[in-house]
């Protein structure tokens, strides 16, 4: 089965499509089984490239822009000053 959210790589998304990513993996959390959050949250840790990777969501640094727009920045953010490449444009 194709999951809609998971794209091969971070540069196939744009901002809002990343957002739309974060929200369904808050979204999937609250599901009656973790199935297919697992499946976004292995997907996550392994396109973002960031450190932290899921703590981003979970665990993030105090006084962090948790939101997903705030995580979606931040991930962004790193990758820029890392010399990854950024969101689609």
């Amino acid at each position: 089965m194709s999951d809609p959210f998971i794209k091969n790589n971070f540069s196939d998304y744009t901002e809002q499509d990343f957002v739309e990513f974060i929200d369904e993996i808050r979204k999937e959390d609250k599901a009656p089984t973790d199935d297919r959050a697992d499946i976004l949250l292995l997907h996550f840790n392994e396109i973002v490239g960031h450190p932290s990777k899921m703590d981003l969501i979970y665990y993030p640094e105090p006084g962090a822009d948790t939101s997903s727009s705030g995580i979606a920045c931040t991930v962004a953010t790193w990758r820029e000053a890392n010399g990854l490449p950024g969101f689609k444009k």
